[in-house]
């Protein structure tokens, strides 16, 4: 009989395909904005209401996390991803047929995003922190560079399908792709994960979570890990969302733009796992502390530079310095709240965090056509950094107030 417990064999295997579908799952969010310029000059529209489709996307993204997480937890992640699969070949399919700017961005919103990739973030993250002890850190780091793999191989393929048969022959292919590979993937995650790891820590003792995380009540603490998750991926979506676009505007074509995000995201693969591995020394908390200091050194670094060079340069540094942000809010939520909650409060969390690149994306796109430049939508980003810094200092106060109160 395979062995299906906590750090097995099958735990690792269940992770090499929880990568792949993520990969899979993940790309939407990325493609729209390598076909943000030309989907505006085909539609006729300003570039705000270009980037609504994103802008829908990644709400649905967010709320689909909640409900496919609700759906994981009840039935097994395979049901979610399933159904993601189907979301995501009709949405892409639906989304190469659209007509106008309204049609494709409610297809992104409704198919591509609360159906589709929402099925492929949240509970595979929830779900593999539940398969691993010893190794959570690394575990779930590895599981989330899922989605900055996509960032890394989509834009190149996808821009050169743009290229060669425009934007909507590149979201036939990704239907495709949908459809055959995701529902093939899904049968690796039949069985349910260990009960014995929901109440286990990675000592192997049991988990024995305060009832006031961070001298906060549960809600409060929640709450505060909501507001800092908005914050933080506000200013990540700037160069992550409007970098295509940022370098056809200064003349240097999309082509470039897609090989920065791709390189951007790539460097985010290296930095998820240096912090997993990190995060399983210091915790949660202290990794989201260095992340939020370091995203915003490299988002300064944007306002005085704007050669292809150093852009190129600049982008590398903001994948390496950012990437760990997201999975360590997990690996807080595992720490410092109920394990039988985490399935919830992660999806609840990571829902945040989408919402947050969500409202960037439409927020910096705004900034460029009251503006007709970039450079406030970075200053805007720098300023909602500073937000989440700020919040991520006072958990650490807190958690560090508790344990001097308690010692």
């Amino acid at each position: 009989m395979p062995d299906h417990t906590a750090d097995s064999r099958y735990a690792w295997l269940r992770l090499a395909a929880t990568l792949g579908l993520m990969t899979i799952g993940s790309a939407a969010m990325y493609v729209v904005a390598v076909v943000l310029p030309a989907v505006q000059a085909e539609f006729g529209v300003a570039r705000a209401d270009a980037s609504l489709p994103y802008t829908l996307l990644m709400v649905g993204f967010g709320l689909g996390g909640v409900l496919m997480g609700k759906l994981a937890d009840r039935f097994g992640v395979m049901v979610p991803v399933l159904i993601g699969s189907v979301g995501l070949a009709s949405g892409f399919a639906l989304a190469a047929q659209a007509s106008s700017i309204l049609g494709f961005a409610i297809v992104s919103g409704l198919l591509l995003g609360l159906l589709g990739s929402s099925a492929t973030f949240a509970p595979l993250v929830a779900d593999t922190s539940l398969w691993f002890v010893r190794r959570r850190g690394i575990a779930v780091a590895i599981c989330a560079s899922g989605n900055y793999l996509a960032g890394a191989i989509w834009p190149p393929i996808v821009q050169h399908f743009v290229d060669t048969a425009g934007w909507r022959g590149a979201y036939t292919m990704l239907a495709i792709v949908s459809a055959v590979v995701m529902p093939l993937l899904a049968l690796a995650l039949r069985p349910r994960p260990p009960a014995a790891v929901a109440g286990v820590t990675r000592g192997g003792a049991a988990a024995q979570p305060s009832d006031r995380p961070f001298g906060f009540s549960m809600n409060q603490a929640q709450a505060l890990l909501c507001v800092a998750g908005v914050a933080c991926c506000v200013a990540m979506s700037m160069p992550q969302v409007h970098i295509v676009a940022y370098c056809t505007d200064l003349g240097y074509g999309a082509a470039q733009g897609a090989q920065m995000l791709s390189l951007m995201l790539a460097c985010g693969i290296a930095s998820r796992l240096i912090s997993g591995l990190i995060c399983d020394r210091i915790g949660g908390v202290r990794t989201l502390l260095l992340g939020s200091v370091l995203q915003g050194v490299a988002l300064l670094l944007f306002l005085p530079f704007d050669g292809l060079v150093p852009l190129y340069m600049i982008s590398a540094l903001f994948g390496l310095f950012q990437g760990g942000i997201v999975p360590s809010y997990a690996i807080i939520v595992r720490e410092h709240f109920p394990p039988a909650e985490a399935g919830a409060r992660v999806g609840t969390v990571l829902m945040c965090t989408l919402f947050g690149m969500a409202l960037g994306g439409w927020m910096s796109g705004k900034v460029f056509d009251l503006t007709g430049s970039y450079h406030a939508a970075f200053v805007n980003g720098i300023a909602w950094n500073l937000l989440n810094l700020g919040i991520v200092l006072l958990l650490l106060w807190g958690a560090r107030r508790r344990m001097l109160a308690t010692a």
